[in-house]
């Protein structure tokens, strides 16, 4: 790569910061925890610029980065799963008050988020938060896009059953 499209590339990764420390957030649950895989996931990207192919969107290939090294390192870690609550957000993170929903609604849905199965609330989160595409998500996740429309569809039906008083979402496990 040439300078110049090293250059756009590494501006291009800092205007996807955001999107990617609101990703890591939900998945970690920890801000600093968070924080770091952000970090490392510029630092990846940075370094490995090589292996990136133009031809696929950046934020899919971003995403991806963090993606692997969150799971590394919950494999390291051995940790749990832990989502973040919406009183965690940094104040520059959360969404302008239109009125529609009490704080109420807002910790409800943060609370049936984190009773999902990580595999549902992944495909939720990138689809409805980050607006990615199938295609995208699909690789972000290394699945196939039926199965990441699969998961979304289940997902939005335990959400939906969370939200409405029904104790345990209708999700069973398939292996």
């Amino acid at each position: 790569m040439t300078g110049r499209a090293t250059d756009s590339i590494a501006a291009e990764i800092v205007q996807n910061v955001a999107s990617l420390r609101r990703f890591a957030r939900a998945l970690s649950g920890d801000p600093s925890l968070a924080d770091d895989l952000v970090q490392d996931t510029v630092e990846r990207a940075l370094s490995k610029l090589h292996l990136y192919d133009p031809s696929r969107p950046l934020k899919a290939w971003l995403f991806a980065i963090l993606r692997n090294l969150y799971v590394s390192e919950v494999r390291r870690v051995g940790r749990g799963r832990v989502v973040k609550t919406v009183d965690d957000m940094a104040p520059a993170e959360q969404a302008v008050d239109g009125g529609q929903e009490s704080q109420l609604g807002i910790r409800s849905i943060a609370s049936a988020l984190g009773r999902l199965p990580e595999a549902n609330r992944e495909v939720i989160l990138l689809v409805a938060l980050e607006d990615m595409s199938y295609r995208d998500c699909a690789e972000i996740l290394g699945v196939p896009v039926g199965t990441v429309m699969s998961r979304l569809s289940r997902g939005r039906v335990a959400l939906r059953d969370l939200l409405e008083g029904r104790d345990k979402p209708s999700l069973r496990r398939v292996k």
